[in-house]
């Protein structure tokens, strides 16, 4: 990877069905980036409008740290010169910093990370990212929490989901498992401008390669009523 090179992570992704997937493969490739590695951890709480478990024993801090939902940053991020970044909060769509937006780390101080944007009408702007206080908005969880994080995520690989409206020019999708929504494979294969930017890797449970995979597609049946 020529992380130094500031257009190379601009129009390349690596596409998975999961979330779960998606974390794997960044990890992985995070570990293949050549620099220094710094840790951020959370600082995780109970909502303070939350009442009702302000005081539950229940949710201490172990607990609320390893909580992964949609829409939440991890409670552990690493993070390297060079990374690529996606946004997964609103913070100044005036300014391009939207959910989804692509970044890529040019510095990294304690509480802010210096960023160059590398998708949207705002490709080479350098942005700084703070630190903020994040309520998931998925509302799965039976309490109100909050994270203290940067609203951020590696993004050498997304989910097919979250790429869609996106052109790419280079795309690797990852499948360790078929997709399981309809369409889902449509959306990923059609990210790319060109079948020579697309690169396609299917395996089963165990790792191994295969040749062909599920495409899921719902079949409407209309009945002649007449």
């Amino acid at each position: 990877m020529n992380e130094e090179d500031p257009t190379f992570f601009h129009g390349i992704a690596i596409l998975c069905p999961t979330n779960e997937d998606v974390n794997s493969d960044n990890e992985r490739m995070l570990s293949m980036l050549n620099g220094d590695e710094r840790v951020y951890l959370s600082s995780d709480s109970i909502d303070p409008s939350d009442k009702s478990s302000t005081n539950n024993p229940v949710y201490y801090p172990d607990f609320l740290n390893g909580i992964k939902v949609s829409g939440l940053p991890n409670h552990c991020l690493r993070l390297k010169i060079g990374c690529p970044l996606m946004l997964i909060r609103n913070i100044d769509p005036s300014k391009g910093l939207c959910n989804g937006t692509r970044l890529q780390i040019t510095q990294m101080a304690d509480h802010v990370i210096e960023a160059r944007v590398i998708t949207g009408n705002r490709v080479g702007k350098i942005v700084l990212i703070p630190r903020m206080l994040i309520t998931p908005s998925d509302a799965i969880l039976p309490f109100k929490m909050r994270r203290r994080q940067f609203p951020l995520a590696a993004a050498f690989a997304m989910t097919i989901n979250k790429s869609q409206g996106q052109t790419l020019q280079r795309v690797g999708i990852f499948l360790p498992r078929p997709v399981f929504l309809h369409g889902q494979l449509y959306v990923a294969m059609s990210r790319v401008q060109s079948k020579t930017g697309l690169k396609i890797l299917i395996t089963d449970i165990e790792g191994r390669p295969h040749q062909t995979t599920k495409n899921v597609v719902f079949k409407e049946v209309f009945q002649n009523l007449y």
